[in-house]
C-alpha cells in the first residue's frame, strides 16, 4: 500500500509573509526557523474529536512526549453547515485550540484541505455542495473552485486576523492545501493537473507563499519514500500511522511501539526532517461525524488513547526516541552524511560536523536474527529489525527494539448499573405509511440526495393490494445503504446490513399479506457518508429494488408510488433533549424502540463511558471475526455531563436489552515494567556527562513505574529478578525480588528500580543474562 501512498502531494503553505517574530524557510535538509535548522516531531490532535476542556491536557501530554508541533485538519462541513453560515463555537473553536497550542510553547500545522478525508463524513465537504448545478469536486471545475476558494480564504483570513501565523508571532509554521490528491488525480484526466496548479496558485494569492512538496503518508516511509521532488526541499512525513482507523466488523489494528520507532529512526537517518504521528490522539467521532462504517472511537491505539490516557509503552518509547534523536541535532542538520555497509542486512548512517560532532544510526534490517556489527572498532549488538542511535558515534543512547518504559493496562469499572425496570421508560417510534408522507415519487429515490445529510434515516413507504385471502409471500429488497429494516402493516419482518467491503446487501424474508390494502415500510439507514475517492458527488446509496414474490407472480415495486420521510419522528421532536423528551408520551418499560432514563455523573475525574454491550444499532450485533462487537463503550466527556439527572435516550433498532447498560469509569489500573540487563539506561541518564560503564545505579537500565494522578501502587502482583518470562519464575530467581520491589514502590505513585544484582542483595546466577519483571496494581 505504501508504494502509492508516497505519491500523495501535500501543499505546505509556509508562513513567511510579512515581518514578524519567526521567519520560516527551508532548504534540502530541513525547515529553517529564524536561521536555525530544525528536526521536528509533530502529532495530530483534531479539535472537534475532543473537547475544549481536554485540549490543555492533551497538548501538555504531547509536549511532555517530546513533540514540537500539533497538527490538525480543518473541517469544512463542521464550520459551514449551510452556505455562508459559519460556526466556530465550542468544539469548533479552532482559534481557541491554536491559541492553546501557542500558550504551551508548541508550533501548529493546519491542514485546511478543504477536502480532508480523515475518516470524516463526506471527507469534510459540506453536502450542500452536491446541489450546486454542474459541480465536480476536486477538479478543474468552476463551481467547486469558487466555493473552495471562499472557504480557504475564510480560514486564512481568520488565522491572520488572530495573528496566528508564525510571521505574526503566532504558532502556525505549516499549512496544507488539498490532501492526498495523487490518489485520485488520474481519474480526473485532463481536469486533474490544472486543478492542482490552480490550488497552488490560489494559496499563493492568499499571500502565504506555497512550496509544493511531495510528502509521505503511511507506515514505512523510511523504506518507501524516494525523497522530495527537489533537492532543495526537505523530506517530510505527514502521516505516520500509529495504528489504523477501525470499521465495524474489524478487529483493532495494533502497531507496536518498536515498529513505529524503527521507521521514524530510519526516516531521520535518511535525512528526514519532519515526522507527524497520525494520530497522536484520535479522540471520538461525536454525533454523525464519522465516515461510512467508521467507529466513534478513533485511533484508540494512538500514544494518547480515546480518553486522553497514556497508551504505554507507545507514548513512553517514542518520548525516549525523540530525546535520543535530539541529542544528535547538530550533526544531523549541519553535518556531512555518509552511509556504511556493516553486513548483509546492516548499515550505518553517519553524520559528521567538522571534527567535533558525530552521530550514527546503526540499522539491522534482518527481521529474525540478532547480529553483532563492528563500527569504528567497537562491537554493537543489534536485535532483529532495530536501529541503535549513537549521539556521539560511540555510545548507544537508544535502540528501537528495546523498550524500557512501562506497559499499562486500561480497565473500566462500573459506576452505575441501569439494570432495573423502574429506571427505564419507553416510547415507540411511529412506523409511517404511504398515506403519512407528503414527499412522493413513482420511483425509488437515492438516499443521500433525499436526506441532504440531515439524518441517517430515510423511510420508504408504499401500498400493495392483495386480491387473495391471507397469503404468504417473499419480500426481496436490495440496498446500497448501510442498514435496512423492513415492516409490513406496522410489524417488523426483518433486517440486514452491509459492511465496509460489501456495499450492496439483500434482505429476503417471508411475509403474510392480508386481503386488501397492505403497507410496506422500509427504513434505510446510513452510518456516515463516504469520505474518499474521485467523483464523490456521484456516489449513491439507498434502496435499489423491492420485489414481492407470490406463488405465481413477482411484483416489482421499483416503479410503484413511494412515500418518503426524512429522519425519524423522534429526531424531529428531539426527544433526546430535556425539552423534546417532554413532548411525547413515555410508558413503563416494555419492548419498544426508544428508551430513556436518568443517571448521575460518576464521582472523581476519571473518564466516563457508556457501556452498551447489550444494546445498540447493528454495531453490537455486527461481530468481528473473533465473535465480539467492534465497540461496546462510548466516550462521554465529563464536560457533557451535569452532576445529577443526565438524560439518556437510546434508540434501539434490534430489540436489545437496555437493562444491561451501565455507566463506567475508565482508568489505568495496572502498570508493568520488563527490562533486561542488556537494555539501555533511560536517555535522560545518558545525557549526564559521565557516560562510561560503571556500577552506579543511576546509569543502568531501570524498571520505572508510574500510576496516573490520584492513584498509587497498592500491590505488587508479580516481581522477579532473574530469567523470568511471561509472568512465571524461571530457574534463576532472586528470592528478595518481591520484598525489594515492595519496599521501593508500595504506597508510591512513581518508583524506579535499577536492573542491578546488588540491589537484590546478590547475583542469583552469575553469568546468566537477567531480567527484572514487575507487575503492579494502581489504586
Amino acid at each position: 500500500m505504501e508504494s502509492w501512498l508516497l505519491l500523495f502531494l501535500l501543499g505546505l503553505v509556509f508562513a513567511v509573509d510579512g515581518v514578524g517574530s519567526c521567519n520560516v524557510t527551508y532548504d534540502g535538509r530541513s525547515l529553517i526557523m529564524n536561521g536555525h535548522h530544525k528536526i521536528l516531531f509533530s502529532g495530530s490532535i483534531h479539535y472537534p474529536r475532543t473537547t475544549p476542556q481536554m485540549w490543555p491536557s492533551l497538548i501538555a501530554k504531547a509536549k511532555a512526549g517530546g513533540l514540537d508541533v500539533i497538527q490538525t485538519l480543518v473541517f469544512w462541513n463542521l464550520h459551514e453547515p449551510q452556505p455562508g453560515q459559519f460556526d466556530f463555537s465550542g468544539q469548533r473553536d479552532i482559534v481557541r485550540f491554536i491559541k492553546e497550542i501557542q500558550a504551551q510553547g508548541l508550533y501548529a500545522c493546519i491542514r485546511i484541505g478543504p477536502f480532508i478525508q480523515g475518516e470524516w463524513s463526506y471527507g469534510g465537504l459540506p453536502f450542500w455542495l452536491h446541489d450546486i448545478p454542474g459541480i465536480v469536486y476536486r477538479s478543474d471545475n468552476e463551481p467547486f473552485k469558487y466555493h473552495m476558494e471562499k472557504f480557504v480564504s475564510k480560514i486564512v483570513s481568520l488565522m491572520k486576523a488572530e495573528k496566528l501565523y508564525a510571521s505574526q508571532g503566532g504558532p502556525i509554521i505549516l499549512s496544507q492545501i488539498e490532501n492526498e490528491y495523487g490518489m485520485v488525480e488520474a481519474a480526473f484526466r485532463e481536469k486533474g493537473p490544472p486543478y492542482l496548479h490552480w490550488a497552488a496558485e490560489m494559496a499563493v494569492g492568499l499571500q502565504t507563499g506555497v512550496p509544493w512538496i511531495n510528502a509521505c503518508n503511511g507506515r514505512r516511509c523510511g523504506e518507501t519514500f524516494p525523497g522530495p521532488n527537489s533537492p532543495n526541499k526537505p523530506a517530510i512525513w505527514t502521516e505516520n500511522w500509529t495504528s489504523f482507523y477501525q470499521v465495524y466488523g474489524d478487529e483493532p489494528n495494533i502497531r507496536s511501539a518498536e515498529d513505529i520507532a524503527f521507521h521514524v529512526a530510519l526516516f531521520i537517518a535518511k535525512k528526514g526532517s519532519y515526522v507527524n504521528y497520525y494520530m497522536y490522539h484520535g479522540g471520538t467521532n461525536f454525533g454523525r461525524t464519522a465516515a461510512a462504517y467508521i467507529l466513534t472511537s478513533y485511533y484508540d491505539q494512538a500514544p494518547l488513547d480515546e480518553y486522553g490516557l497514556f497508551r504505554m509503552p507507545k507514548w513512553g518509547h517514542l518520548k525516549e526516541l525523540h530525546a535520543a534523536i535530539k541529542l544528535c541535532i547538530n550533526p544531523l542538520v549541519s553535518g556531512v552524511h555518509t552511509t556504511m555497509v556493516l553486513g548483509r542486512s546492516q548499515q550505518a548512517f553517519v553524520y559528521r560536523r567538522k571534527l567535533v560532532d558525530c552521530a550514527a544510526f546503526l540499522v539491522n534490517n534482518d527481521t529474525r536474527k540478532t547480529v553483532v556489527v563492528t563500527f569504528q572498532d567497537s562491537l554493537y549488538e543489534l536485535p532483529p529489525k532495530s536501529i541503535s542511535i549513537l549521539p556521539d558515534c560511540k555510545t548507544e543512547a537508544f535502540n528501537t527494539a528495546k523498550v524500557s518504559t512501562q506497559y499499562n493496562t486500561r480497565a473500566a469499572e462500573t459506576w452505575q448499573k441501569l439494570d432495573s425496570f423502574e429506571k427505564w421508560e419507553e416510547h415507540k417510534e411511529t412506523i409511517p405509511t404511504f398515506e403519512d408522507n407528503s414527499l412522493r415519487a413513482n420511483m425509488l429515490l437515492e438516499h443521500m440526495n433525499t436526506t441532504k445529510d440531515n439524518s441517517d434515516y430515510l423511510w420508504y413507504s408504499s401500498m400493495f393490494q392483495n386480491e387473495l385471502s391471507d397469503a404468504e409471500f417473499v419480500l426481496n429488497v436490495t440496498s446500497s445503504a448501510h442498514v435496512l429494516h423492513a415492516f409490513v402493516n406496522g410489524a417488523f419482518v426483518g433486517s440486514t446490513h452491509g459492511s465496509f467491503k460489501t456495499k450492496t446487501h439483500t434482505l429476503e424474508c417471508k411475509i403474510t399479506l392480508s386481503k386488501g390494502t397492505n403497507y410496506i415500510s422500509l427504513l434505510s439507514g446510513m452510518v456516515g457518508l463516504p469520505d474518499s475517492g474521485a467523483f464523490l458527488e456521484r456516489r449513491v446509496a439507498g434502496i435499489n429494488t423491492v420485489r414481492v414474490k407470490g406463488e405465481h407472480e413477482i411484483k416489482d415495486f421499483g416503479s410503484y408510488s413511494w412515500g418518503y420521510q426524512v429522519g425519524l419522528l423522534g429526531e424531529k421532536l428531539q426527544v433526546y433533549t430535556d425539552s423534546g423528551s417532554s413532548k411525547v408520551e413515555w410508558n413503563t418499560y416494555g419492548s419498544s424502540t426508544r428508551h430513556r432514563t436518568l443517571f448521575d455523573a460518576a464521582a472523581g475525574k476519571e473518564p466516563v463511558a457508556l457501556n452498551l454491550e447489550s444494546i445498540g444499532r447493528y454495531w453490537v450485533s455486527f461481530l468481528t471475526p473473533k465473535g465480539v462487537p467492534s465497540q461496546t463503550r462510548y466516550n462521554v466527556p465529563r464536560s457533557f455531563l451535569k452532576r445529577r439527572g443526565n438524560l439518556l435516550v437510546i434508540l434501539e433498532e434490534e430489540n436489545g436489552y437496555p437493562l444491561g447498560i451501565s455507566i463506567d469509569t475508565v482508568s489505568i489500573t495496572k502498570v508493568c515494567g520488563h527490562v533486561s540487563d542488556s537494555h539501555l539506561q533511560p536517555v535522560i541518564s545518558w545525557q549526564q556527562q559521565n557516560r562510561t560503564e560503571d556500577k552506579h545505579p543511576g546509569r543502568r537500565p531501570k524498571v520505572q513505574l508510574q500510576c496516573p494522578p490520584g492513584r498509587s501502587i497498592s500491590r505488587i502482583l508479580f516481581a522477579s529478578y532473574g530469567d523470568c518470562e511471561n509472568y512465571s519464575i524461571g530457574t534463576c530467581h532472586s528470592f528478595t525480588s518481591l520484598p525489594t520491589i515492595e519496599k521501593a514502590c508500595l504506597g508510591k505513585r512513581i518508583c524506579s528500580i535499577p536492573v542491578w544484582s546488588k540491589r537484590f542483595g546478590n547475583d542469583p546466577c552469575p553469568g546468566v543474562p537477567k531480567t527484572l519483571l514487575v507487575d503492579a496494581k494502581c489504586t
